[in-house]
């Protein structure tokens, strides 16, 4: 048990290390992204769903695929950077494109993980819910470009 606990603690530390600012809210996304799936699957029967493992593995897929949006948002991160630094301008920030859409995804775990508490039948204070939309728009706002139509670009 002990070996264990030292090599958690040394992955931890060099994720840390090597996301900086990220880490934190990458370890929160985490950790919200294994209670929703938690709450999903025990929540499932209470909505007349099957628990399956062909659903559980989507499910699996679709946590990965969240974090790799954060993934995406540091590369975008990076990319910006690299252009500010080719052209002198030091910017004043790091990770800004994932720190957000990890604030976002977040947002949207919490919100799904309280629609499964609820399904459960356990009664949810009104404004844990209301919280989460409204930090989740905030981040939608601040991230918005002018001109963004949000759909990601014409595809030829």
């Amino acid at each position: 048990m002990e070996k264990a606990r030292v090599l958690a603690t040394g992955v931890l530390a060099a994720l840390a290390g090597r996301l900086g600012i990220l880490a934190a809210p990458v370890l929160v996304l985490l950790a919200v992204e294994i209670a929703d799936y938690i709450t999903g699957i025990a929540a499932a029967p209470a909505r007349g769903q099957p628990v399956s493992s062909a659903r559980s593995l989507g499910g699996v897929v679709k946590k990965l695929c969240l974090l790799l949006l954060v993934g995406v948002g540091a590369a975008l991160d990076w990319l910006l950077a690299f252009a500010a630094e080719t052209v002198g301008i030091a910017l004043p920030f790091h990770f800004l494109i994932a720190s957000v859409a990890a604030v976002w995804l977040i947002c949207g775990e919490v919100i799904s993980i309280l629609e499964n508490v609820r399904d459960l039948g356990v009664a949810l204070p009104p404004f844990l819910e209301s919280i989460a939309r409204y930090v989740r728009s905030q981040a939608e706002q601040k991230a918005d470009l002018p001109g963004a139509s949000g759909e990601g670009g014409e595809r030829k």
